[in-house]
């Protein structure tokens, strides 16, 4: 492992930020949710209201047409509501608010993400997974808002060793963002050896250590070649 220095590592974060940055937060929020939200939905048959469930496909089916289209947004945003307040601590109450999250991530509206995710960041549901991926979307919600501190303590409430690699990616995404970059280390290296250990992908991690001066060697993972220039004179 091999350290650059100050000026590389500042170079190399301003580069890594704008050519990664927003593509990078909104890309690893839409596969969670569409990972734990769409295999949650389809693989695990739930027991409860068959009525509620309803409700959340057609809201799902509507979601559709909100993209630019202020009244279908808000109507659909008083439908989530209504399923929260009918089953609180319901899958669907959780469906519904990670999908009003997701439409307004996607309008950059992350202040109105943050609301619709705190209506069911505590909820008793009993499925851990499920309630963990709320928390780590509201952090980044938070943390597109440059509330550091508040997407830092919302990590900290990520508690499942299932989810230690992802929470410490995170966390690290969040000092980048504060230019605390040894904190950002810690935190990448943290996840870095979690997903070794799990023997899991890992490349943008490396990219991200990268942009923070921390040069790992793994053999499992092929590196891209640069193109180079070659003068022919």
């Amino acid at each position: 492992m091999n350290a650059l220095s100050d000026n590389e590592q500042l170079d190399s974060l301003k580069s890594f930020t704008k050519k990664y940055g927003s593509a990078m937060i909104s890309g690893i929020l839409i596969a969670l949710i569409a990972f734990f939200g769409w295999e949650y939905w389809q693989k695990k048959n739930l027991a409860e209201s068959q009525m509620e469930t309803a409700k959340v496909q057609q809201l799902m089916d509507d979601a559709k047409n909100a993209q630019g289209n202020a009244d279908v947004f808000n109507a659909l945003s008083a439908t989530a509501d209504k399923i929260v307040k009918d089953a609180p601590d319901s899958a669907q109450a959780i469906q519904t608010q990670l999908l009003m999250a997701k439409l307004a991530y996607d309008k950059a509206d992350y202040a109105h993400a943050e609301r619709a995710l705190k209506k069911v960041e505590n909820s008793k549901l009993d499925d851990t997974g499920l309630v963990q991926v709320v928390k780590l979307r509201l952090a980044y919600a938070q943390l597109a808002q440059n509330k550091y501190d508040e997407a830092i303590k919302t990590l900290s409430l990520v508690t499942d060793p299932a989810f230690k690699a992802t929470t410490d990616e995170a966390r690290g995404d969040v000092y980048v963002a504060k230019n605390d970059i040894e904190n950002a280390k810690k935190s990448y290296m943290s996840a870095w050896d979690a997903l070794v250990e799990r023997q899991q992908e890992r490349q943008i991690l490396q990219i991200k250590l990268e942009s923070v001066g921390v040069l790992v060697d793994d053999p499992e993972v092929e590196r891209p070649i640069l193109e180079t220039q070659v003068d022919e004179s």
